[in-house]
């Protein structure tokens, strides 16, 4: 555990409001007493298992994950009482008991191979217990849903309610003949079922009933109605009153038996409950964390801050609710800078950022998720001292200075090379030059004993002394003069002006007054604030101007890689089109080819069936003749189409006839069925009508081509 002080250093840094606010996220007892009690870890491996399992839930409900983690189960006492002897467990305890190990199942089912791999954090909460169907099982074979004892429980329980349920029709048939009887008689008052003292009764008019027999077991308010159990139903309700005794000694018997019998699992259960709890501490932290938007910093052994865009989460969470923007710091405290001194005016934020870095320092060394930028990198401190503000203590009635000092005494005797210190406005409450002078006593000293810390300061000489100390750098909270407004934005390397005659000068004060003051000040002391001055508004202007040129590099290399988009999908398109190409001239060559293996089969098929065998090899080499001239198809075209023209009609015998493909002439010398034989030359060739042209010539139409 990590040690801090003063008492109330935590509560300073605001951790205990984080307490609440995780409190707030959990709803088992269990979780609830763990995060109000949470606690600050000095070992590294423990608290990297905290914050990759609180990483891993927040990941799941960032993702709308389901996880089977059950609610509200309070039944510390239940188990205790199953692990004492001679206790018994209701039914309704046994259904909680029940509920708990069925939470347990689904959670182990959960976590099958791949998730145990994916979740390995969350996983290793169940890793050292195992899940036990024994102890539903066990209470499945007693209890129906709704915690009753089952009639099978016993052979006993199941003959004794047998007996009951025939009891009680027997005494529902006779109560109905006398309920009956007496209302024709007038003497019922109210013919509704009642009991009293568990048995059976008829509400009579008060004045009749001596004239019923049976046993009176009461009166109305109002005197005027009588509860009376006739005589006939009597020995019944004994029956029943018996049975139903009978019923609860064996029912009181067999829920004993089954506390006996699960009893010896009461420490799995409540490992059990535990478990159940630590899913429920971990979600409330992943809830936490999605509202502050935290995340899993590096960790690493050893003192060292190193903060990238951090946030302090209350104020974030305020600014949110306020729609104001929140500013994040950026600083780094190692081996080389132990202790930043930040300087500036006041109300700037030098307090805000020192308990920024405690807070957050805190909430990691917890377990918690922090809001930074995932390059941070967090170390381990073992010892937190804090000094805030006005410490005047009233018990032993000391000066602020001298609770100052006091406290002061301790940082300078108790701390280390793994203390992490937080001092607001050091020397402050005694003589400046004084003050000043044991200001650079104690930070000389903190330095000694390898401490880490941030120091809020308006003493000149301590900035002075940073900035020539070797482990002491000085930071500023950044200042607008022109408004008199801070910017909250701590600017590491040099120190800040308090802005003193800057801020007299903008609210209107006398100039006379404010030349008095000047001329009171060391002159050396007030050239060198002026400086600071000066030069922290130049340096302003030189970060404005830098961001302007980032804006620029970013737009002109936005406009690069939209250009390189540009020739890229331009030089893709390109590459489509002549695939396409490509392509449309291979399906092409295959049609062709497709083309030419089914005329060769049917120039085999021909070859099989004809006798007179020249006639088919002419075909056979008009058709490869047709292959070979085919790159002269275009010519052949021109030929024909300065010749003849297509035209219309149904082909027939001794008709001119243009084949499509070839482009060749010839003469129809025969029709069979589909195909046709075409004369073309001295060559005779068989060709499907369909690919058949009529054609005329134009020059003389009515002669035969």
């Amino acid at each position: 555990m990590i040690r801090y002080f003063p008492e109330s250093a935590l509560g300073q840094l605001e951790f205990d409001k984080i307490r609440d606010l995780l409190t707030e996220k959990c709803k088992s007892a269990y979780a609830r007493e763990k995060a109000s009690s949470l606690r600050i870890h000095t070992r590294l491996d423990l608290i990297q298992v905290e914050l990759q399992r609180t990483s891993e839930f927040k990941g799941l409900l960032e993702q709308g994950q389901y996880f089977p983690n059950e609610d509200g189960l309070n039944i510390s006492r239940e188990i205790k009482l199953l692990g004492l002897s001679g206790a018994v467990l209701s039914g309704d305890q046994f259904l909680q008991v029940r509920k708990l190990a069925e939470a347990l199942r689904q959670i182990f089912h959960w976590f099958d191979r791949e998730r145990r791999l994916a979740y390995g954090g969350l996983a290793s909460v169940i890793n050292d217990t195992y899940y036990e169907k024994a102890i539903s099982q066990s209470i499945d074979e007693i209890l129906e849903e709704n915690g009753q004892v089952r009639d099978k429980a016993s052979p006993e329980l199941a003959q004794i309610r047998l007996s009951l349920y025939r009891k009680r029709n027997e005494l529902r048939k006779v109560f109905d003949r006398v309920v009956s009887r007496l209302s024709k008689a007038g003497f019922v008052a109210e013919t509704e079922e009642a009991f009293l003292n568990g048995r059976r009764v008829v509400a009579l008019f008060a004045e009749h009933k001596r004239q019923v027999k049976g046993i009176l077991h009461g009166e109305s308010d109002s005197r005027k109605t009588s509860f009376m159990e006739p005589e006939e139903t009597i020995g019944l309700n004994n029956d029943i009153f018996s049975l139903e005794n009978d019923e609860r000694k064996e029912v009181n018997r067999i829920l004993r038996e089954l506390t006996g019998k699960l009893s010896i699992y009461a420490p799995l259960l409540a490992v059990y409950l535990e478990i159940v709890g630590e899913f429920d501490f971990i979600q409330g932290k992943a809830r936490l964390a999605v509202d502050v938007q935290g995340i899993h910093p590096n960790l690493r052994e050893g003192s060292h801050i190193h903060l990238i865009q951090a946030y302090h989460p209350l104020l974030l969470l305020y600014h949110k609710k306020t729609l104001k923007p929140t500013i994040p710091v950026n600083l780094k405290l190692d081996e080389k800078n132990r202790i930043l001194l930040v300087s500036g005016p006041n109300a700037g934020g030098k307090t805000v950022t020192m308990k920024t870095v405690g807070l957050l320092q805190c909430m990691v060394q917890a377990g918690l998720l922090i809001p930074v930028h995932p390059h941070s990198v967090m170390g381990i401190f073992k010892q937190i001292m804090i000094h805030m503000g006005d410490t005047q203590s009233l018990e032993f009635e000391l000066s602020t200075y001298s609770s100052h000092l006091i406290n002061m005494k301790y940082f300078m005797e108790q701390s280390n090379g793994r203390t992490l210190f937080f001092i607001d406005e050091l020397g402050s409450g005694s003589d400046p030059n004084l003050g000043g002078a044991f200001a650079e006593v104690i930070l000389q000293e903190l330095i000694k004993k390898h401490a880490y810390g941030i120091v809020t300061t308006h003493y000149l000489n301590l900035k002075v002394m940073a900035n020539k100390t070797p482990g002491i750098m000085n930071g500023a909270m950044a200042f607008d003069e022109k408004t008199l407004q801070p910017l909250y934005q701590l600017v590491i390397g040099k120190p800040g002006s308090s802005y003193t005659f800057s801020i007299a000068e903008r609210i209107g004060l006398h100039p006379d007054l404010i030349d008095r003051a000047r001329g009171l000040v060391d002159e050396e002391h007030f050239r060198l604030d002026k400086l600071l001055n000066r030069t922290e508004q130049d340096l302003q202007k030189l970060e404005l101007r830098d961001k302007e040129l980032q804006k620029l590099l970013k737009e002109n290399e936005k406009l690069k890689l939209e250009m390189e988009k540009t020739l890229h999908d331009e030089k893709h398109r390109q590459q489509v089109l002549i695939l396409r190409e490509q392509n449309k001239l291979s399906a092409e060559r295959l049609t062709y080819l497709k083309e030419m293996e089914r005329k060769l089969k049917q120039i085999i098929f021909d070859w099989r069936k004809a006798e007179n065998k020249q006639e088919v090899i002419q075909q056979m080499q008009a058709l490869l003749f047709n292959q070979q001239e085919k790159p002269q198809s275009v010519k052949v075209k021109k030929r024909f189409d300065a010749k003849y023209t297509e035209v219309e009609g149904n082909i027939g015998i001794g008709n001119s006839v243009k084949m499509k493909k070839s482009h060749q002439i010839g003469i129809v010398r025969e029709i069979r069925g589909k195909k046709a034989v075409v004369q073309v030359g001295m060559i005779p060739i068989t060709i499907d009508l369909t690919d058949l042209v009529l054609i005329r010539d134009k020059v003389n139409p009515e002669t035969s081509a």
